[in-house]
């Protein structure tokens, strides 16, 4: 493998750089440390731009993020976000780290009994059908769960069941390796940058940081999505 690729890439550094800037940025602003909220908007993008790079240790800092990011969307009445977290994304962590293991990801090359082995997850893709019933089936959950959480009085409804039913299906995709997920994340991106706003406008705690988070999941999706589709060419 080639010398870029054991390391991130200057894009990477700029998102990780660019997201502890901004909490410090938002701090200097405000007058306040938010602690909570800047934990979670890091740990999360280290987490993602790992992802990106299909190395396993992603894990370690989405279990840092996810406890967090639960306890802050609860805290914001977004209780889609904050059941999806705690119920969901924390056990993931760990199945996740157990699929990436069977699938060739390697904690190190030197824990690799290849030497030359790519440390990073062997990436697939899905088939046209696959596709299309991914699509009608994310499409008829995200309404349904809409309704639901319409009926249970959150005021985000429909964006609230769009980020929570999409990052269930993304994260499943993600720990099957699958690079149809970056499709997912990245219209989750979009949706959850517009909830955490509109959310600021109203005062929430932490819903400053989270916009900052979730603008840099989604830089790293878009790069996430033309990382993955090379390393899953020709793999299904």
């Amino acid at each position: 493998m080639k010398t870029a690729e054991k390391i991130l890439s200057l894009y990477d550094i700029l998102l990780i750089a660019g997201v502890v800037v901004s909490n410090i940025i938002y701090s200097v602003l405000t007058g306040t440390i938010d602690v909570m909220g800047s934990a979670a908007g890091i740990a999360g993008v280290c987490c993602v731009v790992l992802v990106a790079k299909g190395s396993i240790w992603n894990y370690a800092f989405g279990l840092v993020n996810v406890t967090l990011y639960a306890v802050i969307s609860y805290k914001a009445a977004l209780y889609g976000d904050a059941a999806l977290n705690a119920l969901y994304y924390l056990p993931m962590q760990f199945i996740g780290w157990w699929q990436w293991r069977k699938r060739g990801a390697a904690v190190s090359r030197e824990a690799s009994a290849e030497p030359d082995h790519d440390v990073r997850v062997k990436a697939r893709r899905m088939t046209m059908m696959q596709r299309v019933v991914l699509s009608a089936g994310s499409a008829v959950l995200v309404f349904a769960g809409g309704l639901l959480l319409e009926h249970l009085g959150d005021p985000q409804p429909y964006k609230d069941s769009a980020t929570t039913v999409l990052s269930i299906i993304a994260q499943a995709l993600m720990a099957l390796a699958f690079m149809e997920q970056w499709a997912l994340w990245i219209i989750t991106n979009v949706i959850s940058v517009i909830m955490w706003s509109v959310c600021a406008v109203r005062g929430e705690a932490h819903a400053g940081l989270m916009v900052v988070m979730w603008v840099f999941y989604l830089l790293n999706s878009l790069n996430g999505l033309r990382v993955w589709l090379r390393l899953s060419k020709g793999r299904a």
